[in-house]
């Protein structure tokens, strides 16, 4: 297979696109590239990408994510308006815990697929992929009728990911915050800055994510956090989209879209739980969904051939025989599992495992088949360690 040809040009900053409160520090750190997100500039290249990835496997590494913006949910309904927006069942979360939760609309179209972090009994914050659920959650409150307030706060969260994320955590916040369970966070604050951390990340490796609650404190942060990592060889880097998928982690807007409903997502139709009596906009789409089934599926795939590059420019075509039956959204080469992986969307006859076909890469046919997902560690045992 020969290079794929990269189509270049350039990109000019403006007012309108956001800067995060570390970009500053992130030129320095050598960032390479940026791309667009949540309205905001997000680092995609420092380095090499491969570099980058055995040093999160091997180190520590820090991740400019301001991009994750909130969605703050509070007053007396906050709960009741929460559990308005997803079909997974939050009756029983405890304040300090978070959840990965869906936000889906009457259709049952998945509008976001953020985090949920329950600070308090009336206060909530939806960690965003890229999309405008603020907006959607607005439109909810228009008609819900319910006492919330909802809004956008000053925070701009950070990924500290790997496995000495620990010993750069314990450095910062103690013991308290170091030992969070999988899936926790805390309110607390490091020389005067406020902050909430979560044990949550984006890779499927040990991490922590220290949400800032005050951007002009953005530079005192980073320096912090690099100065308590500086003996276990911290380094700033991208988010890794080899380590998400190696996690069978979705990236919202590519791999699946307000389009797509959950059921149709392989291993997200365990966050619609109907067996209770919640209310949500969604409901009774999904319920319907459910007991019609899905004609396609987003499936993990295998994929032959040479090492495919960091990401796809565009969708490239899904085919079994001379029909085109779907599309590839995602693929990246696991340097570990030493082979290409993928997501296609496909019918639903052709989503089981083992079920082969082709990938009409822009050069050359790859040959690929099904395969489960996640493609690593099945039950989260590394980020749980």
């Amino acid at each position: 297979m020969t290079e794929q040809q990269h189509t270049t040009f350039p990109f000019y900053m403006a007012t309108w696109y956001r800067k995060s409160p570390y970009y500053q520090r992130t030129v320095e750190a050598g960032c390479t590239s940026w791309d667009l997100y949540n309205h905001m500039l997000i680092p995609t290249l420092y380095d090499d990408d491969l570099k980058e990835y055995w040093h999160l496997l091997s180190h520590v590494t820090l991740w400019d994510v301001a991009v994750e913006r909130q969605v703050e949910i509070s007053g007396p309904d906050a709960a009741r308006f929460t559990q308005l927006l997803t079909p997974r069942d939050l009756s029983s979360t405890q304040v300090g815990q978070c959840k990965y939760v869906l936000i889906c609309a009457p259709d049952g179209g998945i509008v976001n697929d953020p985090i949920l972090l329950k600070l308090a009994e009336d206060r909530f914050w939806l960690s965003l992929a890229d999309s405008d659920a603020l907006l959607y959650a607005v439109g909810v409150q228009a008609f819900a009728g319910m006492d919330v307030m909802i809004r956008e706060p000053d925070v701009s969260p950070l990924q500290v990911q790997g496995p000495r994320s620990k010993d750069v955590i314990g450095t910062l916040f103690g013991d308290a915050v170091r030992d969070l369970r999988y899936y926790w966070c805390a309110e607390t604050e490091l020389d005067g800055i406020p902050v909430v951390v979560s044990r949550t990340g984006w890779t499927g490796e040990v991490g922590y994510e220290i949400y800032l609650r005050d951007a002009s404190r953005g530079t005192d942060l980073w320096d912090k956090v690099m100065e308590a990592g500086q003996e276990y060889d911290i380094r700033a880097i991208a988010p890794s989209d080899q380590r998400r998928m190696e996690a069978g982690i979705f990236n919202y807007g590519n791999d699946m879209d307000i389009t797509n409903n959950p059921f149709e997502v392989t291993g997200l139709e365990r966050l619609v739980e109907l067996d209770n009596g919640n209310t949500f906009v969604s409901r009774e789409a999904l319920e319907r969904i459910a007991a019609e089934g899905v004609r396609r599926k987003l499936v993990g795939v295998k994929i032959d051939g040479p090492p495919l590059p960091m990401w796809l420019e565009d969708f490239w075509p899904v085919t079994v025989g001379d029909r085109e039956v779907g599309r590839l959204t995602s693929a990246s080469y696991s340097p570990r599992l030493d082979m290409n992986m993928g997501y296609a969307w496909v019918p639903i006859e052709l989503a089981a495992e083992g079920t082969a076909m082709q990938i009409e890469s822009p050069v050359d046919p790859m040959n690929a088949m099904v395969v489960p997902l996640p493609f690593l560690d099945p039950r989260k045992d590394v980020p749980k360690g």
